[in-house]
Formats: C-alpha cells, structure tokens, sequence
C-alpha cells in the first residue's frame, strides 16, 4: 500500500530502497529522531472519525492476529513526517511539498519509534526509516519532497 499527499508524474517512484536485509543505505543517517508513543495515542487518534475497534478494542485486535490494539498507520506516519520536519525543515511545516510512504508493519501504542533520515544532494528530499526499537521492525519507509530555498536575489 502506498500513500501520496501529492500525485505529481514525478512523486510516483520511491526513493527509499530495500536491500534483502531491509536496510535503506550502508550510509549512517543524516538525522535520527527517537518518539515514544504513548498508551492512551491510538485512542486519542480516534477523534479523528476512524473508530476502528482494531485501534481500541482487545478482543477485535486479538481475534484479527494481533496481541493488543494496534496505531492507526496514519499517526505512525504523522510521527515520521513530524521527525522529518523537526530534524530536516527547520520545524517548518510549510516546507513540506508532498510525502511518499510504505506501510511495512504495525505499531502497538507504548512502543519507541526511531525515524532515520537521509539526505539527497539537494536537500529537497529526505528518505525515511521508521523503526520500532522495542522489537528491531521496520513500520514504514518514505521520502518527504521539500520546497527548494528560494534565492534573496
């Protein structure tokens, strides 16, 4: 499954790539961000109308093969994204031109996320590993398109 903020002709390739062992470059992260997610965040996500009882209820989460409630991919992507900024734009929301993702894996509230970012040459884009450090899995990899900095001319 893939998510597109923005679907330009030149958004629809990833960035990000895989190598069999799942790592994105051999390249130590240009930024790393460390997120705990609260107890109580898939519950609050639900203000946002998804009332998914995967997302709040044990014995629907149980009976669908999960050991808990799991996050809603959304927020887990909403804590990548908010790395990405805080780490790559300055804390500049308005930087943000489009966002390319992968959901890998779920997340279960109370678990660390660790995001590690790269990069390119141009700073306008920034590649993305998110990572449960709890358990060593990798939930969803991306790039954020940022708006290239004017010149003051």
């Amino acid at each position: 499954m893939y998510s597109y903020s923005s679907r330009t002709p030149s958004n629809n390739n990833l960035v990000v790539k895989f190598s069999k062992q799942g790592a994105v470059s051999d390249d130590t992260p240009d930024a790393e961000f460390v997120d705990h997610i609260q107890l109580s965040q898939a519950l609050l996500y639900r203000l946002s109308g998804d009332m998914n009882p995967l997302h709040s209820d044990p014995e629907f989460a149980l009976e669908a093969g999960f050991e808990r409630p799991i996050l809603h991919g959304l927020c887990t992507l909403g804590f990548a994204v908010r790395a990405v900024i805080r780490c790559c734009a300055d804390g500049d929301s308005s930087k943000v031109q489009s966002i390319q993702c992968r959901f890998v894996h779920h997340v279960f509230p109370g678990e660390i996320l660790v995001t590690e970012m790269w990069k390119d040459h141009s700073n306008t884009r920034v590649s993305f590993v998110c990572k449960v450090k709890n358990r060593g899995k990798i939930v969803l990899f991306g790039s954020v398109r940022l708006h290239p900095k004017l010149s003051m001319l």
